[in-house]
């Protein structure tokens, strides 16, 4: 891992190697949120209060070009 950090920061494609382990972090960190909204989402299904409101919202607007 050292080694790849340091490859990393030789190359130019990250500043440093905290930037580069901060920067795997935070994929990490979104892929473990999209996760959990995946698993919401099987769970409790798409539906939510603001579904009529889109619905009458589109029925009611108009695109001007």
């Amino acid at each position: 891992m050292v080694r790849f950090l340091d490859q990393s920061v030789a190359s130019g494609k990250a500043p440093s190697r905290a930037a580069l382990v901060a920067a795997a972090l935070e994929r990490e960190m979104r892929l473990q949120a999209a996760q959990q909204d995946a698993q919401t989402l099987k769970e409790k299904g798409t539906a939510d209060d603001l579904d009529e409101l889109v619905t009458w919202s589109v029925g009611q607007t108009t695109l001007e070009e």
